[in-house]
């Protein structure tokens, strides 16, 4: 299908459901459900997909699903929603506000839900024209904000055979219309870290007949940050950032334990892999020069999201085909963790960045904010960057690669 009959189907479509699924985006909205608890949510968008003639499948542990379009004969690309919420306070004042205490959407994944649901609606009906080259899986995945979620649809064969997978995510600071696009990295790995230091502890008058345990804590707090600068590449952006610290009670006694907390960030890949035994063999050698002993503990988050180049072209292509030229922007990197970088370890896929504000506004609204809300327009515009994706990934999939074309040229 070319891009401009795709376009006018994309206008027909929306001009009829539209309203439909800004309706259904503020019904998410209004019914928050955190991650692993997203049942209501979970029931919504299978009732509607059935509604459509399509089969959904519920994840084995109950919360998300998956729904596969169209014939397996062809290629299959994956469009991926998270559908949880944030435990947040909702602190707009608008119809649609959050109905549960204590629970918020303020993060846009009632919008990407909403999205996935409007694109795997119109492909359903180019498949029953016949006019869907290929395998499209709608993936509504749970707990992105966990995370984890990401990691149960793996293990639930939710990109088996697929080739490969898209997403979108809100962004309050581009104005709608545009699609934010980034070869590479896009978001960082985040893992916690802490560290437990322990000692004999002793009066502050003789620290020299025990450990000088904050010392010690201080030592390590600050010299493992610096340290990375020195023993990784600087490119991989690779950084701990303590959040907490805690030592002692009183101001003359030397404490017998203490403790640090923090997060590590990283945009490459083999350096994130790499952290822990790095981190592993700094901490010892700061704990063993000041005599204390020091318990690291490392809990892996997510990695981080690496946009592979052809998937974003197929993207940048797409937002040409259905938004116009100019509709696709640079965008730049973020040290926020995102679980869409666990699929992309897997297969090739690409992440955008939507744009959510209303041109001329110029309020700063964040993402994980109370306040956080988006210019619904946003709706469409993702419909058709998505929806044209996917077009443009199974087109580009069917087409023979130079050594087939060389060998069919061969043979002919």
């Amino acid at each position: 299908m070319r891009g401009r009959e795709l376009r006018g189907e994309l206008d027909a479509f929306l001009g009829e459901r539209e309203d439909e699924l800004i309706g259904f985006r503020r019904d998410l909205h209004a019914h928050p459900e955190l991650g692993f608890a997203e049942h209501r949510t979970t029931q919504r968008i299978l009732d509607r997909l059935r509604r459509a003639g399509l089969e959904p499948a519920r994840l084995p542990r109950g919360t998300g699903l998956i729904c596969d379009v169209g014939s397996g004969d062809g290629p299959t690309v994956a469009l991926r929603a998270d559908i949880d919420a944030l435990p947040l306070m909702d602190e707009k004042d608008v119809p649609y506000r959050s109905t549960v205490q204590g629970a918020c959407h303020a993060c846009g994944h009632d919008v990407h839900t909403t999205i996935v649901l409007g694109a795997g609606l119109f492909l359903a009906q180019q498949a029953e024209a016949g006019l869907l080259p290929g395998r499209v899986r709608l993936i509504f995945q749970p707990a992105e904000e966990v995370p984890g979620g990401a990691l149960r649809v793996m293990e639930a064969g939710g990109i088996s055979g697929v080739d490969r997978i898209f997403a979108l995510h809100c962004d309050p600071r581009l104005d709608v219309g545009h699609l934010g696009l980034r070869n590479g990295a896009i978001t960082a790995a985040c893992d916690k870290v802490s560290v437990r230091v322990s000692g004999p502890g002793g009066h502050t008058a003789r620290p020299h007949l025990t450990a000088d345990l904050v010392f010690a804590l201080a030592k390590i707090v600050t010299e493992l940050p610096a340290a990375l600068s020195r023993r990784v590449d600087p490119r991989s952006s690779l950084s701990l950032v303590w959040g907490r610290v805690q030592a002692g009670s009183v101001a003359n006694a030397i404490p017998d334990d203490g403790l640090a907390e923090g997060t590590v960030r990283c945009l490459d890949e083999q350096a994130w892999h790499d952290a822990p035994d790095l981190f592993k063999a700094l901490l010892d050698s700061v704990a063993v020069a000041y005599g204390v002993e020091a318990d690291l503990g490392y809990v892996r988050g997510v990695p981080p999201t690496v946009n592979e180049a052809t998937s974003v072209q197929m993207m940048r292509d797409a937002a040409d085909q259905v938004l116009g030229p100019g509709a696709s922007v640079p965008t730049p990197q973020s040290l926020g963790g995102e679980d869409f970088g666990w699929y992309l370890e897997s297969i090739p896929g690409s992440m955008a960045r939507l744009g959510t504000r209303t041109p001329g506004d110029d309020r700063e609204i964040d993402i994980h904010q109370g306040t956080f809300d988006v210019d619904e327009s946003a709706i469409g515009v993702g419909v058709r960057a998505l929806a044209a994706t996917a077009f443009t990934a199974l087109w580009e999939g069917r087409r023979p690669t130079a050594e087939e074309a060389t060998a069919e040229a061969i043979v002919a």
